[in-house]
């Protein structure tokens, strides 16, 4: 099924749709767990697994070659990371045509933006997220990507999962 076949389908079908922002983290397989928990046996949950991996700027490389070797990489990566949470929701009752995952790399300013711009195209219902913990400290200086989507959503639920 196609991205935007699979989009229109749980736009349609279900008033429980759900993207789960993630990365290679454990409080990102947490979130996708209680939603496998949650939602495990539902019929009309729809779950897109999104993933931002922010891409630095080109000054970053030295050739183009790195650079797309950098993405190459990130990509294997993240995408067995993707497979194993999608084999998380298989194993907590989803049926395969109900979970999609979303990898996308590229420059951003913020995660937190570009997980709320996804939101927005997708017009998902809710959105989850983990707690990455850091401190206040970090997250004074840093920012905080829960913190900015808890704040910042609009026309849907936020859950952070810690």
């Amino acid at each position: 099924m196609s991205t935007r076949n699979f989009t229109d389908l749980a736009q349609k079908e279900s008033n429980r749709y759900v993207m789960v922002a993630v990365d290679e983290s454990e409080n990102s397989k947490r979130a996708v767990m209680f939603l496998g928990d949650f939602f495990g046996r539902a019929k009309d949950v729809f779950i897109s697994i999104l993933s931002i991996v922010p891409e630095p700027s080109e000054d970053y490389f030295a050739t183009d070659a790195e650079q797309k070797q950098w993405v190459a990489d990130h990509q294997v990566k993240m995408n067995k990371v993707l497979e194993g949470y999608k084999n998380i929701l298989a194993d907590a009752g989803f049926n395969d045509d109900h979970v999609d995952a979303r990898l996308i790399i590229r420059q951003c300013e913020s995660i937190g933006d570009a997980i709320l711009e996804e939101q927005e195209k997708l017009q998902c219902h809710i959105v989850v997220v983990g707690r990455r913990g850091l401190s206040h400290n970090e997250e004074f200086i840093f920012g905080s990507t829960s913190n900015k989507i808890l704040h910042h959503a609009k026309n849907c639920a936020v859950m952070v999962i810690e």
